[in-house]
């Protein structure tokens, strides 16, 4: 019965810290998210010169996102961002976008 109560009191103690870890935001998500983007746009959004691919690097917030909001509509014409862009939500493109916008 003793062996019962304390494998009972370790398994509510790893459930509790797993729920506390998932309750927490993850400091790289928007690092995670748009690592992404460096197979187009360069690393950091630093494109490349003379890729053809827009640098997204201090890309003003509001802008960037509107424009990612405008793939996913399909509002603006585009070649694979309109299905990139449907595959996050939007806390997750307004997180892209403000990553994007901190980077010089």
């Amino acid at each position: 019965m003793k062996l019962f109560r304390w494998m009972l009191a370790v398994g509510l103690l790893g459930a509790l810290g797993t729920a506390q870890a998932e309750g927490k935001p993850d400091p790289n998500l928007a690092r995670n998210l748009a690592a992404t983007c460096a197979n187009c746009h360069g690393t950091d959004g630093k494109a490349v010169a003379g890729s053809g691919a827009e640098a997204l690097a201090g890309t003003d917030k509001a802008k960037l996102l509107q424009k990612l909001m405008d793939f996913r509509s399909g509002a603006k014409p585009a070649t694979i961002m309109h299905q990139i862009s449907k595959g996050y939500t939007e806390a997750q493109l307004e997180l892209v976008a403000e990553y994007f916008a901190a980077r010089k």
